[in-house]
């Protein structure tokens, strides 16, 4: 399952190059997941195809249309927990220091909470505790691939296998909150530009909390069972 973990990253990732060549690999490794359905691996291999089909440069702009200029598709997970307060912040320290813990250093350029890097980390942990930390993010994949769904965009298969591969299902309480939230118009810049007219993030303290992303780097901190205790 941690190939999976990785192979899904991928398909995640800003495509290039690089990550084209690479696209039979990881669909082939997800193929043998015996934790995805059929209907996810077909999908996923349909999604394969479409990154690696036609100019790079289209696949690209199709790439930077939803994630980048969508923010309501942001792959920034705590972002859509909290925004870009300095709570976000705050939590993204505690992140750090958790891949630290296990080993897991970023480059400059990489954020903690940016579902390709989450899922990178991922693959290099036990199958259980992988499974149960993306579980306590499922709310939030789960508000992605509905949104994805909506715009017939492919990218939504890689969503639905991260929720099979989750160790628990989306809370629905937490689920409805984030679908009830306005989803933005890449092509309207000035609604575009008040969204972005917010607090940038500060990795540092905070004099306000955030309830839920406490909750999830607590979650993510916390051994193995007294997770699952927590979860059932």
């Amino acid at each position: 399952m941690s190939l999976s973990y990785r192979a899904l990253a991928l398909l995640l990732r800003y495509p290039t190059d690089e990550t084209r060549a690479a696209l039979d690999e990881a669909v082939a490794v997800l193929q043998k997941d015996a934790a995805l359905p059929h209907p996810i691996k077909r999908a996923l291999a349909r999604l394969g195809e479409e990154i690696g089909a036609g100019d790079l440069y289209e696949a690209q702009e199709r790439y930077v249309w939803l994630f980048d200029r969508t923010r309501s598709l942001s792959l920034n997970l705590y972002e859509h927990i909290h925004g870009e307060s300095r709570d976000r912040g705050q939590a993204m320290v505690a992140l750090l220091e958790l891949y630290r813990s296990k080993g897991l250093d970023l480059t400059a350029n990489e954020l903690p909470d940016h579902l390709p890097v989450f899922l990178e980390f991922l693959s290099t942990q036990p199958p259980a505790e992988a499974a149960s930390l993306l579980g306590e993010a499922s709310h939030v994949i789960a508000a992605l691939g509905e949104r994805l769904h909506k715009r017939g965009s492919a990218y939504r298969a890689a969503f639905g296998a991260l929720l099979a591969l989750a160790a628990h299902p989306a809370d629905s309480e937490a689920l409805a909150a984030l679908l009830q939230e306005p989803e933005d118009d890449p092509a309207d810049l000035e609604a575009m530009d008040r969204l972005w007219a917010e607090t940038a993030v500060t990795f540092g303290p905070s004099d306000v909390g955030c309830p839920k992303a406490e909750a999830l780097v607590q979650a993510m901190q916390a051994p193995a069972p007294a997770r699952a205790r927590a979860s059932a």
